[in-house]
């Protein structure tokens, strides 16, 4: 029989809990385990969903991508962005190599599947997905038969989960998890394949939502407080839908068990575009009442040099004379201009005043090609510790409320790595393994030849 593979992705799953004192309640993870490699995965820069799980996938960098995350440049344009989707990645998936080599691949729920495209095999699209009324599956006819399959409801993704709804998201969040692991294990039942990769999103919207009450270190942490167990108690029922999976695979079927990235205590946000306007660097044509969203229409672009978005990370983004419509800064000081704010941002302190130990990269030093528009600096401030919020009109540089609802975890840059049946079973943790280390990996297990687009190498 030729060999299958079967890769459960849980986003955001990190290597503090997983593979700390919880793992010795959790016997089926332990198990794949022993019975392989395992350690922690290292993201993408920035480590973020999009484009994570398609760089794993493509063994391709962010940059050679074009995709730096949700929101991205179209152009030098102020205004010119777009929400990227399936339709802007151009590299080739390991499902379109394993295609092209006539084996059969279920694709279920992994991040930038959405609008579904062609593949040997059955696809169910990932949280993107605007909703059940547009075409969402491969055939299309699949899609009638998920809710069944399910056991109720296959549900996309959850509802708002930043709000003080504690009770309802998480409630929300575990029907998601075991209608998605129950509808793929139907698909593993039903389907002809050889690889089979699902992607669950529960670990990352249980973490946004829960961490300040289960993390001793968090400001917020309150122990005793009734959700101080939620993040443990998942992580065992998370292994318990794995060994369900587990129960319905041949066992000479390989398995791994990946997240994108971790996650982290996040301590507060720090609104970079305040930070900017401080320092002369951005203007706005009117300081607003009160906090609110920048957007291009706000600036005076003819005293603007910098500008930002906020997010898990800061995208910096330069004004520059010949390149933006109203550019500031003259190409032949770009560099110096660039080397005197990367050390500015990297002395941004909290509000006592103490350093925060922000790192800045440049995508041209941390990608092999910088396709499409990319920012100017990636800038993780407090090394994640912190997000960046990108509004304007509090007058603050440091928050501690969430701009874009209540939100307790920032990402952090490594994720998990387990490979049951791929190498000898190791006692401890295997070295690091590159994010990019995944697509040629899984195509050497067919005995595929690493494409020359790939940049990792075979584990």
């Amino acid at each position: 029989m030729s060999k299958r593979l079967c890769i459960i992705g849980l986003d955001c799953l990190t290597p503090q809990f997983l593979f700390g004192p919880w793992l010795a309640e959790m016997p089926h993870l332990r198990g794949l385990m022993d019975g392989g490699i395992h350690g922690n995965l290292v993201s993408t820069i920035p480590p973020i969903t999009v484009p994570a799980w398609m760089a794993m996938m493509t063994s391709q960098d962010p940059g050679m991508l074009g995709i730096y995350g949700f929101r991205n440049r179209a152009s030098h344009g102020y205004e010119d962005t777009f929400t990227v989707n399936a339709t802007h990645v151009k590299a080739k998936t390991v499902w379109n190599h394993l295609s092209r080599n006539r084996l059969r691949s279920i694709v279920m729920g992994v991040p930038l599947t959405y609008p579904p495209r062609p593949l040997r095999g059955v696809m169910v699209c990932d949280f993107l997905t605007p909703g059940k009324d547009v075409v969402w599956t491969s055939p299309p006819e699949l899609a009638s038969r998920l809710d069944d399959w399910a056991g109720g409801e296959y549900i996309i993704d959850v509802r708002d989960f930043r709000n003080e709804r504690k009770r309802e998201t998480l409630d929300q969040i575990y029907r998601m998890t075991n209608a998605r692991f129950q509808a793929f294990r139907r698909l593993l039942s039903l389907e002809d394949w050889d690889f089979a990769m699902m992607v669950e999103m529960g670990p990352d919207r249980l973490h946004h939502a829960f961490w300040r009450y289960a993390d001793p270190a968090h400001r917020l942490y309150r122990p005793g407080n009734e959700f101080e167990d939620v993040i443990h108690r998942y992580y065992v029922h998370l292994d318990g839908q794995v060994g369900r999976v587990l129960q319905e695979l041949p066992k000479d079927v390989s398995v791994i068990v990946v997240s994108d990235h971790g996650a982290q205590a996040m301590h507060g946000a720090v609104c970079i575009n305040e930070w900017l306007i401080a320092r002369g660097l951005l203007t706005l044509k009117r300081y607003p009442e009160g906090p609110t969203r920048l957007k291009a229409d706000m600036i005076d672009w003819s005293r603007t040099r910098v500008w930002s978005e906020g997010g898990y990370y800061a995208r910096i983004f330069l004004n520059v004379e010949g390149r933006e419509p109203d550019g500031r800064i003259p190409a032949g000081e770009l560099a110096a201009f660039k080397r005197d704010l990367k050390s500015e941002l990297e002395n941004l302190t909290d509000e006592a005043g103490r350093n925060i130990g922000t790192r800045v990269f440049l995508p041209e030093e941390v990608y092999r090609a910088s396709n499409g528009t990319p920012p100017d600096m990636i800038v993780y401030l407090g090394n994640l510790d912190w997000r960046s919020a990108g509004m304007v009109g509090g007058r603050q540089i440091h928050v501690f409320e969430n701009d874009t609802g209540p939100d307790d975890a920032n990402h952090s840059q490594e994720g998990i790595f387990i490979w049951q049946g791929r190498g000898k079973p190791a006692a401890g943790a295997a070295d690091r393994v590159s994010i990019y280390d995944v697509a040629p990996s899984i195509l050497d297990y067919f005995g595929i030849a690493t494409p020359g687009e790939m940049i990792g190498k075979v584990l």
